[in-house]
């Protein structure tokens, strides 16, 4: 889409023009449609931009609240709820997960403590046998399933990252311990609506649906396009390939109503770049924000500590450090959550990323419907990113 075609539009504050301009050249050489960026500095708006389309004819334009599927970027929401309860002391770290919830102690899952999922030491990353694709979309189906996986090593042995079942695993947690009926419950009393934020959704409500933006290929070949893909070919029947693609929904049912509709709390929140920046604003700038305290003093370095390492995770092949529920920076140049030390944050496939940098009082939000093909954080949102920290330090 030619530049002078896709008018950019929101608040940017004097001084970050450059990251407008930088916003603006993704649409004219980068091959974005729809996409959005925000930015809070020590709770501060620094930039709230938007532009482009957000339906697969083009004929819609985004708008400030567009709501877009932000795949694992939304594991960080379910690491905070249960952080929360962990600070209430209704959660226990080093507590088993069958304690509160009996049935996932089969299978040898007895010992897997809450702390292993968290950090992506459980080895249930996966599950073995086929799964039908309806299965994800019901909740009592897809955790009765979970009960009767088995771990793919020793429990606490070994990282391995875990894309889908991690995020039902703490949803039920958060669920069983709070008493909400559900994990978006609780996610919209506890985070979204003391912010203000009407634009964060798992299990989008019917009416709003026509509103979000509809997900589509990158038509651009990015770096490191073909990683993964490469990994699953490998080993069709291993691990990586059961990960990503069992079931086959988790890849190819996106955009319909019942993906939408559905509770998949590691892969289909949709948000705004708004409202991940400012549940990231709120974790940089101590914990709070707009008077709503998210995470107390002694409970919010857990967000940046670091729980677990791998030099080449189980899963995703490539070396990673966690804290509960973050990725956390580290060698690649695709994996720096910020500038500062302590940056933390989780990207999405696709492109979409949310990050703090409690160094610099830095919490960022990037959105898109142009799924492009990087490992971990996309190149647009890096090129964001470098123009930002440029500004910040001129």
């Amino acid at each position: 889409m030619p530049l002078e075609k896709t008018p950019i539009q929101g608040y940017c504050a004097p001084g970050y023009e450059p990251v407008r301009e930088t916003f603006a050249q993704l649409f004219a050489t980068a091959g974005e449609q729809g996409a959005a960026v925000a930015v809070f500095k020590r709770g501060e708006l620094l930039l709230n931009l938007w532009g482009g389309t957000r339906d697969k004819a083009q004929t819609q334009p985004w708008e400030a609240q567009t709501q877009v599927n932000g795949f694992s970027a939304n594991k960080a929401m379910a690491a905070i709820c249960a952080l929360q309860l962990v600070e209430s002391g209704a959660l226990n770290l080093e507590q088993k997960v069958a304690h509160y919830w009996p049935a996932f102690a089969a299978a040898g899952k007895g010992d897997i403590r809450v702390r292993d999922i968290l950090c992506h030491r459980s080895g249930v990353s996966a599950f073995h046998e086929p799964v039908p694709d309806a299965a994800i979309y019901d909740w009592d189906a897809i955790t009765a399933r979970i009960e009767a996986e088995k771990p793919w090593w020793t429990p606490g042995s070994e990282q391995g990252y875990s894309p889908i079942i991690y995020g039902w695993v703490v949803g039920e947690l958060v669920r069983r311990v709070s008493g909400a009926a559900t994990f978006n419950d609780y996610f919209q009393a506890q985070v979204a609506r003391p912010l203000g934020l009407d634009d964060y959704h798992f299990g989008v409500p019917t009416e709003l649906q026509p509103q979000l933006a509809a997900v589509g290929p990158l038509k651009q070949l990015q770096a490191g396009a073909g990683d993964l893909g490469r990994m699953m070919k490998a080993d069709p029947g291993g691990l990586v390939n059961k990960a990503f693609t069992n079931p086959m929904s988790l890849m190819l049912g996106i955009n319909s109503p019942p993906w939408r509709s559905a509770q998949i709390p590691a892969a289909n929140g949709h948000a705004s770049a708004r409202a991940l920046a400012t549940i990231y604003g709120a974790l940089a700038a101590g914990g709070t924000m707009q008077d709503t305290q998210l995470l107390g003093p002694t409970t919010l370095p857990l967000c940046w500590q670091e729980q677990s390492r791998s030099a080449q995770d189980r899963v995703l092949g490539v070396p990673l450090r966690f804290s509960l529920g973050f990725m956390l920076t580290g060698e690649r140049e695709d994996c720096r959550f910020g500038r500062g030390a302590r940056g933390f944050g989780h990207p999405g496939a696709g492109g979409c990323l949310g990050f703090a940098d409690p160094d610099h009082g830095i919490g960022f939000g990037y959105v898109t419907n142009r799924l492009g093909q990087s490992l971990l954080i996309d190149e647009r949102a890096r090129a964001l990113v470098d123009t930002l920290y440029r500004v910040e330090t001129e």
